[in-house]
């Protein structure tokens, strides 16, 4: 029997999975930031950003949600319930995730010329010659990712949160590392023809690969040290039955996502850059929802299931409502920057190198016109694990299923209205008007699911977190503009830094001391708190 380790204190887990969450998205950063500099935002970026969405996205497939839906919740059963304490389960799960991953990168592989035509089509701006010869690289990291996923579920369930958290750095210093090889390696990856043996080409993809391989196998020391010992198990475990219509639900769900980026891909590789520009501005929104609301979603989970499984409604709708506040109060500051700032932060940081100043332009306009979804993406994904708590995994799928439906229409619309220039704005647009439909939706299904949600309390703090943040920026852009001229700095890359820099220092800052100043209740305790340090001085 696997001796069970001490759990942690919750503080202490918590941090350092959140120290570990910031690490992993700056390093990320940079890494963006360095293939961007090398590469620019040309139709080689836009084919190795969708050969390396593949991997990610068949895992999802083939394990991911049945992994969140199904096997998670049978592992920790079964660490109860069972007399060897989950092991014969866990070395069962691992089991059959090898198999199912590797019989499925076998057959990505044989069909790595099929996946790149649904993905990009016909296209005259894309390259499915150079997309397919990265994927044939890439696509084995199937394996690796599905089983990073699986062994940090069992280290979790082990009481051990670190590794699995800080793993995904290790990933990115190996893409990094690939980065600099790739830059002082001589030649050129040639689009017309694509040659599979040419050294940068390889460099790019089996490092890339690499990286994902270096994130699964650095758990298995971890594993061993609990005292796990892994050995080939098979046949059924019955346990799974009660889980098949619950895993339906979650695999449908996790189609529609696909078909959804399978429609962006296609939209957005008929302009060459569009699809980079949109993954650059995506990364960067993505860095304050991932290092605050995954916090708070992860915070909440546990309450909002706890609540649900007590059929207490009203604790339910509160934990509900303080989350829909709390994303607000959060997030609306960061989205107001990335939305006057926007212009900035591309030039600032993505004009180096092959990108230059426009495919930093391209970047920061992306992320500017579209930052308002910011928001309802938390939202949105708060309402979906009140669905989950509940044990409800079919009103999730049926609410993806309209916001991919408004996706697809909205993207296939700018397809026909845009320039192709402005086309990677139009995608970015798309997606974030996706969200607030979803937002919508989700808080209505709710209503008519649990009875009032207190919308009117949850407006009223969104209406002030809205106007705090017009107002904080308003007064940063000032003293941004000012800054520039009294600084007197010449060329646009420069005055990016400058602005970008005098806007985050006085705009975030400033709208959270207006939230204060509007007695937003949320932000009363990190006052009081603040009050008492003051005072102790």
């Amino acid at each position: 029997m696997v001796e069970q380790q001490k759990p942690p204190s919750v503080a202490r887990a918590s941090g350092s999975m959140a120290i570990a969450t910031i690490v992993s998205r700056v390093s990320g950063l940079l890494a963006k930031l360095l293939l961007v500099t090398l590469v620019g935002t040309t139709v080689l970026n836009d084919s190795y950003q969708v050969a390396t969405t593949l991997p990610t996205m068949i895992n999802e497939l083939l394990l991911g949600g049945v992994l969140t839906s199904v096997a998670i919740p049978l592992l920790v059963r079964a660490e109860k319930e069972d007399p060897d304490g989950g092991e014969g389960y866990a070395q069962w799960l691992i089991t059959m995730s090898v198999v199912l991953l590797g019989v499925g990168t076998l057959v990505a592989l044989l069909c790595a010329p099929l996946l790149t035509a649904l993905f990009i089509g016909g296209s005259d701006k894309a390259n499915p010659e150079l997309t397919t010869a990265f994927a044939y690289l890439v696509l084995p990291g199937i394996v690796f990712y599905g089983l990073s996923a699986m062994l940090g579920a069992i280290l979790n369930t082990r009481h051990v949160f670190g590794l699995p958290t800080w793993a995904p750095v290790l990933n990115n210093v190996v893409v990094i590392l690939t980065l600099g090889v790739y830059w002082l390696v001589p030649g050129e990856i040639s689009l017309d023809p694509v040659r599979m043996g040419e050294p940068k080409l390889l460099v790019l993809g089996l490092g890339t690969m690499l990286g994902v391989a270096v994130q699964a196998s650095v758990m298995v020391p971890a594993m061993r040290r609990t005292g796990f010992r892994f050995r080939w198990r098979w046949g059924w475990d019955r346990r799974l039955a009660e889980f098949g219509g619950l895993a339906f639900w979650v695999l449908l769900y996790v189609a529609l996502g696909f078909v959804s980026m399978v429609v962006l891909t296609r939209v957005a590789a008929h302009d060459e850059g569009a699809i980079t520009v949109y993954n650059y501005q995506w990364l960067v929104a993505q860095v304050p929802y991932g290092v605050l609301g995954v916090s708070l979603l992860t915070a909440l989970m546990p309450k909002m299931s706890r609540a649900a499984a007590a059929h207490d409604t009203g604790a339910l709708v509160g934990d509900l409502a303080f989350g829909n506040r709390m994303s607000s109060i959060m997030l609306m500051p960061f989205s107001a920057l990335m939305t006057v700032a926007g212009v900035s932060i591309g030039l600032a940081v993505f004009s180096w190198g092959e990108s230059g100043v426009v495919g930093g332009e391209r970047i920061g306009t992306a992320l500017a016109l579209s930052a308002f979804g910011l928001v309802p993406y938390a939202i949105t994904l708060l309402q979906l694990r009140v669905f989950y708590a509940l044990k409800d995994a079919r009103t999730p799928t049926l609410i993806q299923a309209i916001i991919v439906v408004v996706r697809i229409g909205l993207l296939y619309a700018f397809l026909a209205i845009s320039p192709p220039e402005k086309l990677a704005v139009g995608v970015s647009v798309a997606m974030s008007l996706s969200f607030v439909v979803g937002c919508l939706v989700g808080q209505l299904w709710l209503r008519i699911r649990l009875g009032r949600l207190r919308t009117g309390y949850t407006a009223w703090t969104i209406c002030l977190s809205v106007v705090a943040s017009a107002l904080g920026f308003g007064v940063a852009a000032g003293a941004a503009w000012l800054a520039v001229r009294l600084l007197g700095t010449e060329g646009p890359v420069a005055t990016a830094w400058v602005e970008m820099t005098v806007l985050t220092i006085v705009g975030l800052p400033l709208s959270f001391l207006l939230m204060a100043v509007f007695r937003v209740p949320e932000v009363k305790p990190v006052v009081d708190r603040i009050s008492r340090l003051v005072r102790r001085r």
